[in-house]
């Protein structure tokens, strides 16, 4: 019997937990830079402060400004299956859920600021576009040679729509009622994805 106590952690369990906290607090500062400033005005130190750690330790954990943004907005957009909804429903679904994402997730908004002014941003939107809508969209689509144009038709209400509302406040957007929202752009959004080519 060597006299350790069985219960303590593993050897390198402490250093790991710092080192998760530490990734944390770095991932969250980013964000909030990003969100408020936008990619090319936060920078590494800044993010650095927030986080209470020294810059060469957000170059180490993630290597370059551009590999903290794709790691600080890894986005899952938990895209509900359109498979067993009645096909009227798909429009009303999609909207209610994206009004829920963008409300509950400053990611995603920080991630649309950034994609409106940088190419980094925007590659990171196109990515998300294509790995996670397209795929939504080929559900219901009557044609699927349409898919991509019928995602991306939508992909203009959803983002039109959280542009307006979060991004930019415009008032009478930010005025609207959720039920209001997903009765305006419900009808819109089930059009581009189901009705029969114009």
């Amino acid at each position: 019997m060597n006299g350790r106590d069985s219960s303590s952690p593993p050897s390198g369990s402490g250093a790991r937990r710092r080192s998760d906290d530490t990734r944390d607090a770095i991932l969250t500062a980013a964000r909030e830079r990003f969100a408020a400033e936008g990619y090319e005005r936060a920078t590494i130190r800044a993010i650095a402060k927030d986080a209470a750690i020294d810059p060469s330790m957000v170059m180490r954990y993630y290597g370059s400004k551009e590999g903290l943004f794709a790691a600080a907005v890894a986005v899952d957009l938990r895209m509900p299956d359109l498979g067993p909804l009645s096909r009227q429903d798909v429009g009303r679904v999609l909207v209610t859920h994206f009004l829920g994402m963008w409300e509950e997730n400053e990611v995603l908004t920080a991630l649309l600021r950034v994609g409106a002014t940088h190419h980094a941003g925007a590659e990171r939107m196109q990515g998300i576009f294509r790995d996670q809508v397209m795929p939504l969209a080929r559900q219901v689509c009557p044609d699927p040679e349409q898919v991509p144009a019928r995602a991306a038709l939508t992909a203009t209400q959803l983002l039109g729509l959280a542009l307006t509302r979060y991004v930019l406040r415009l008032p009478p957007v930010v005025a609207l009622a959720r039920e209001e929202v997903v009765a305006w752009l419900a009808p819109t959004v089930q059009r581009y994805l189901t009705a029969p080519s114009p």
